[in-house]
């Protein structure tokens, strides 16, 4: 694996980022660390006493218009990093309490993350993507990989393709979840600690019910209960001039009929209060 001929991500680009050439993110051929810091607010399973390791890579393959992490996302930005510096950045974040390593958007740059894994470090690590990940790719992490946390934003694919720009993305993140499951099995637990598995993140969307009820039809008919983890989050909140209704938060209403329907599917999982959707919870760049 490297950056020559980039087929990294779905988008399949073909690139050559050792040569100077850009895809679709952007990115060169060198790892760009944003920040690093324990993160509290991930999952309680996840961010423990301590928080989670958090590496926040610059550049997405994704490139959702809504998103918070837009100021190192669209542009991508960081500090440039080898495998041994990564490796170093990630020890420090352990050596300060983490109680795991949480990739935030690592894809692009995972031939300098993948030696930065070797030899497997003292704590679970977290991939933390935006689900729209390539099968090829993901075979390359076994074993790597403790805990996949994936989002699966999208059941409709007109919805996806305003958004992500990417009106493949159903059928390319269900293939992809399916392989993360697969690799880690069902969740496995240390104490109150996810230290294995899957927890899928469903971020709901302004106006967009019915897109999140065929999201979380499909997990609860796709995994058996209590195999994999939800985590469906309330905090969207409106970035840059975005047309209606995505120029809005979503509705208390919104929140409950989604809710009910994460019941009705028997998934087990974790909710937030409308608290979450304050701007003060995204990381400061």
């Amino acid at each position: 694996m490297d950056y020559r001929e980039c087929k990294l991500c779905p988008r399949q680009c073909g690139v050559d980022r050792s040569a100077g050439e850009t895809g679709f993110c952007g990115c060169p051929d060198t790892a760009l660390v944003a920040k690093t810091m324990l993160h509290k607010w991930e999952e309680p399973v996840l961010a423990g006493s301590g928080g989670s390791g958090a590496v926040f890579f610059g550049g997405c393959s994704l490139g959702c218009a809504y998103c918070q992490n837009r100021e190192i996302s669209a542009k991508p930005t960081g500090t440039a990093m080898d495998s041994a510096q990564l490796r170093q950045a990630m020890e420090e974040l352990i050596s300060q309490g983490a109680e795991n390593i949480d990739l935030v958007t690592p894809t692009q740059f995972l031939p300098t993350v993948i030696p930065a894994l070797q030899p497997k470090l003292p704590v679970p690590v977290v991939y933390n993507c935006g689900g729209y990940e390539a099968v090829d790719t993901l075979r390359q992490l076994d074993g790597l990989v403790d805990i996949y946390l994936p989002d699966m934003k999208y059941a409709d694919g007109s919805l996806a393709l305003q958004l992500s720009g990417a009106e493949d993305y159903f059928s390319v993140a269900s293939q992809a979840i399916w392989k993360m499951f697969r690799q880690v099995g069902p969740v496995q637990w240390q104490g109150k600690k996810l230290a294995k598995g899957v927890l899928i993140r469903h971020l709901i969307l302004p106006g967009q019910v019915e897109n999140s009820l065929k999201v979380l039809d499909w997990i609860g008919e796709t995994f058996s209960p209590g195999d994999v983890l939800v985590s469906l989050m309330r905090q969207y909140t409106p970035i840059g001039a975005l047309p209606a209704p995505f120029d809005r938060k979503i509705t208390d209403e919104e929140y409950d009929a989604v809710l009910s329907w994460m019941y009705l599917n028997d998934l087990q999982g974790f909710t937030q209060e409308a608290s979450a959707s304050d701007t003060a919870f995204i990381p400061a760049f």
